[in-house]
């Protein structure tokens, strides 16, 4: 009878492992916060939605904080992978470096610090590519983009060219400030993130 019950306990155990899902993390700034919309709004809620309808039970945890760069992100980032142990680490910064006019060297070196201890932590990493508006010049416009290109095929990462796509620029997509996406326009991210994260899972 005992050896029945261990036995049965053991099989168990081991369909309740099979079954937990892991632990998506999304570190980003204010687009993946979801400034000036309820949270409920933005596209890390959609993301929500979208994995529960499609039958994944992944949990989503957002670490996006509104103003953060690449050096905050980096900073901040080894406590939450200690905290949440995720499957999937979502790198939605750079904007805010831009607009800063920081070096794109530094912004390679931070993000790429991120791939690296997100893999050695055992998790998979996306990376959402970001660009700069033309009046920043050409010259930094173009190497700013470059960075996430190239980290994308240096660290064999999957990246999302432009996270912004059909969004940045585009009437009715933008807030007042030119800056942040609408709610209307969270759906759109989502769909851009969406083909690329979905084979991680």
């Amino acid at each position: 009878m005992r050896a029945w019950w261990l036995s049965g306990a053991l099989t168990l155990m081991l369909w309740a492992q099979g079954t937990v899902a892991g632990t998506l993390l999304v570190v980003g700034d204010s687009i993946s916060a979801a400034f000036g919309l309820d949270s409920r709004q933005g596209w890390v809620a959609l993301l929500e939605k979208r994995l529960e309808e499609e039958g994944f039970e992944h949990s989503v945890v957002n670490a996006s904080i509104s103003g953060d760069t690449s050096a905050g992100g980096a900073a901040r980032l080894s406590a939450l992978l200690a905290e949440h142990k995720p499957e999937l680490v979502i790198i939605e910064l750079g904007g805010n470096d831009g607009l800063r006019g920081q070096p794109p060297a530094q912004l390679q070196q931070n993000l790429a610090s991120m791939i690296d201890r997100s893999q050695s932590a055992g998790a998979d990493v996306l990376l959402l590519g970001m660009r700069l508006p033309p009046n920043y010049g050409a010259r930094y416009t173009t190497s700013f983009a470059q960075v996430f290109a190239d980290l994308a095929e240096q660290k064999k990462v999957p990246l999302v060219p432009f996270f912004l796509e059909g969004v940045g620029g585009v009437p009715g997509m933008m807030q007042a400030d030119g800056i942040h996406p609408t709610e209307s326009a969270q759906a759109v991210l989502l769909e851009n993130v969406w083909p690329t994260l979905k084979p991680l899972l």
